[in-house]
């Protein structure tokens, strides 16, 4: 049965969780994708110049590392979360992904110190993965467990619009700061100011979320003496729980992943590297997207509570994979580059139909990624979840998402196919569809949360 109306104080209460969690992991989305926005810049500053497209892959394959090792901090930070509490875990990968970002806006270029530039450049996106390896899940779990049964899936996807608003905050400073100092000043040093921002930003967050109280579910866990002593022996040793992480990995995360990454940030590299769009018209059109379709984020996770989780997540994989190749195909009319010869100036650029078809990659976005924190949080017990959830979400979000950009930019380039990027995004969302479809099973309504 449902909760029993919130009284006036725990709405109060739920509003702060939600306002210090959701503040403090947008500000981490922040720091971890301003590195993405800025990669065409960053492959001039710390690779060698001697081959632009080198550059950029040897760019966007660093940024995919901290992608890839976003696992390895769900395990290490879950296992804190779920011995210490979730309170600490996402203090303390708040302060990690800060001091990271703002290092990354002091370290000197390639050809200052060579390359040892591109290597610190690495060990610090490595930093910033592991932290928000640990901060989301963190994040997520917190908000659900003080969230009512039959409303869980609208108070999470609060959480979830932080992703795309760290993204649209990234290129919103990156659009404002080029403007005030100019085009010239902004690609010698002006890059660095939105790194360098996100002190100011991290301190204000982490006096924020200091005031928070432990996740009642898990201080009441505490308490009775249940709690996990090896919450990643008990994940991933117990089959029947291993066998639910596989599940959410293949039948869910891996899915939205690829296309939450193809909708907002290879959209992005698709319009700048492929059609040759300027690199602030590009960034106008993707941050006009992201900002008219994050409302949407909140109306899915709050269908979620209606008619279950699954069946919104499923539809937005199976469309997103059967439109792709159309709507990219719609960019490059709209964008006015001619495929016959690519070194023509472009021409007859419609701006509103790019809004518009980038805009329909992310209502995907948000039909897939608004009700997932709710569907993980519900899978695994208080005891281990934590570490049982952000493990598949980590693999399928990060390492599955996150090379999109890598491996569609290589497909590109290897094959001379301008579509040939998407091959991979579709094949991974389909394979998604077909798991999910089969092995998921909803939960029964406005299930209680289980030890």
């Amino acid at each position: 049965m449902p909760n029993p109306a919130m009284s006036l104080k725990e709405k109060n209460n739920i509003w702060t969780v939600i306002g210090a969690s959701s503040a403090g992991t947008m500000i981490e989305w922040y720091d971890f994708y301003i590195f993405g926005s800025l990669a065409t810049i960053i492959s001039h500053n710390y690779f060698p110049k001697d081959d632009e497209r080198v550059s950029l892959l040897l760019t966007l394959a660093t940024f995919a590392t901290g992608f890839v090792i976003r696992p390895f901090g769900a395990l290490f930070f879950g296992r804190i979360g779920d011995i210490v509490g979730r309170k600490y875990t996402f203090l303390v990968t708040l302060l990690i992904m800060g001091g990271a970002t703002a290092l990354i806006g002091l370290l000197p270029t390639y050809d200052s110190i060579g390359i040892l530039a591109p290597i610190l450049l690495l060990v610090l996106r490595l930093l910033q993965g592991l932290a928000l390896g640990g901060e989301y899940g963190g994040a997520v779990i917190y908000v659900a467990e003080h969230s009512p049964n039959d409303r869980r899936g609208f108070f999470t996807s609060f959480i979830q619009t932080t992703a795309t608003l760290g993204l649209f905050v990234s290129l919103g400073v990156i659009l404002i700061t080029r403007f005030a100092i100019g085009e010239v000043a902004f690609a010698e040093w002006g890059w660095r100011i939105p790194f360098l921002l996100s002190t100011i930003l991290v301190i204000l967050s982490y006096y924020i979320r200091r005031k928070l109280h432990e996740s009642p579910v898990f201080e009441e866990l505490k308490a009775s003496g249940l709690a996990s002593t090896s919450p990643i022996r008990d994940s991933f040793v117990n089959p029947e729980n291993r066998r639910t992480v596989l599940i959410a990995l293949i039948g869910a995360t891996m899915g939205q992943g690829v296309v939450w990454y193809t909708g907002q940030f290879y959209a992005l590299y698709y319009l700048q590297t492929v059609l040759k769009v300027d690199f602030v018209l590009a960034n106008y059109i993707v941050a006009a997207a992201l900002f008219l379709c994050t409302p949407f984020f909140i109306l899915f996770g709050s269908l979620s509570d209606t008619i279950g989780r699954k069946k919104i997540m499923m539809t937005g994989c199976l469309i997103a994979a059967l439109s792709y190749i159309p709507l990219y195909k719609a960019m490059t009319a709209a964008s006015g580059f001619n495929p016959e010869n690519p070194l023509m100036p472009l021409h007859e650029l419609n701006i509103l139909l790019l809004i518009l078809v980038v805009f329909i990659q992310v209502i995907f976005v948000t039909m897939v990624y608004g009700p997932i924190a709710a569907f993980l949080a519900e899978q695994f017990p208080t005891r281990i979840r934590y570490t049982s959830m952000s493990l598949p979400y980590h693999i399928g979000n990060g390492v599955f998402g996150g090379l999109v950009p890598l491996i569609g930019t290589y497909m590109v380039s290897r094959t001379e196919n301008m579509y040939a990027g998407l091959y991979y995004p579709i094949a991974i969302a389909l394979i998604t569809f077909v798991v999910g479809g089969i092995y998921i099973k909803e939960p029964k309504a406005h299930a209680r949360m289980t030890r």
